[in-house]
């Protein structure tokens, strides 16, 4: 288990009264999405994030300097003449946002809570995959699947997701990211790209659900914490509390060797993330609450596409 959340630094958002005020809230976050797509660094999703195999495109006359190995022999003999094929980079992906709104998420210290952060980076990549006439569907979680939308193109695509995310209101408040992992596996019959969003708090056994999914599928874990988890302040006695089993308990931050403990401990729990990610060969964003995580996104495709330039 991460550090706990603390009592006093919790922020709940109030919930939407009507239809309207959530309007408001989709709309909202739609804007700074799409402020965000504007940043040069985005415009790199279509060249990181292409087509994963090549379709056939025409027959046409051959051209001096075309390869021998292009020549359609039924079409050549068919017309007394020689003709190529030509293929072309299959461009059309399908996008998948696995999101985890388990209770864990519904902490913010620094003015936003962990799942309104998911909301707003899931509507950058929503918005980069509609731009990119892409397929994107999401998959939402929680200790079970929760609800799931199928990968489909459209303008407003897009505002369907984030209303999604902004309205769902959860069954389930623990967090198993290994049966939402499968679950894609599953629903997802062609190769696509997947975005895993969570705090992956208290999540250990994730080794072998990524293998699985990283051998059909592209896959990246966006890793969304707030800071207050990681590094905690010298608050004195605090109550502090599990989101997910709601267990309660009282601890002395003032004491080093408190904050030391739990801080080492959390060190200790990204080490092994980082790891496991590591052996499935899936790529990892870290965005933390109340640092711009355009700079994260952008430095992330930024790397990838060096990566595959070599």
């Amino acid at each position: 288990m991460r550090l706990p959340n603390l009592l006093r630094l919790h922020e709940t958002e109030p919930s939407p009264a009507d239809r309207e005020e959530l309007a408001r809230q989709v709309r909202r976050v739609e804007l700074t999405a799409r402020q965000l797509m504007d940043s040069p660094a985005l415009g790199q999703y279509e060249s990181v994030f292409r087509g994963h195999g090549i379709e056939f495109s025409e027959v046409r006359a051959y051209q001096p300097g075309d390869p021998f190995q292009a020549i359609d022999w039924k079409v050549t003999a068919r017309m007394r003449r020689p003709f190529v094929k030509r293929f072309v980079e299959e461009r059309e992906l399908t996008v998948l946002l696995v999101v985890d709104v388990s209770a864990s998420n519904d902490f913010g210290s620094r003015g936003k809570l962990k799942r309104r952060l998911a909301a707003e980076v899931a509507g950058v990549l929503a918005l980069a995959a509609m731009r990119s006439q892409d397929r994107v569907g999401l998959l939402l979680f929680t200790d079970r699947v929760e609800r799931f939308i199928r990968p489909l193109r459209g303008r407003n695509r897009s505002l369907r997701l984030l209303y999604e995310l902004l309205s769902h209101q959860p069954v389930g408040r623990g967090t198993d990211i290994g049966q939402a992992v499968m679950a894609a596996r599953r629903l997802l019959p062609v190769r696509s790209l997947i975005f895993v969003l969570s705090d992956f708090e208290g999540e250990s056994q994730l080794l072998q659900p990524f293998l699985a999914l990283s051998a059909r599928h592209d896959v990246v874990a966006i890793d969304i914490r707030d800071r207050a988890e990681e590094v905690l302040p010298k608050a004195g006695w605090v109550e502090v509390e599990d989101p997910e089993t709601g267990a309660r308990s009282v601890v002395d931050l003032a004491d080093s060797r408190v904050r030391a403990a739990l801080e080492r401990h959390a060190a200790e729990e990204d080490e092994t993330l980082k790891a496991v990610l590591r052996r499935s060969r899936v790529d990892r964003i870290r965005i933390r609450g109340g640092e711009p995580y355009i700079a994260a996104l952008s430095a992330f495709f930024a790397a990838r596409g060096r990566r595959r330039r070599r």
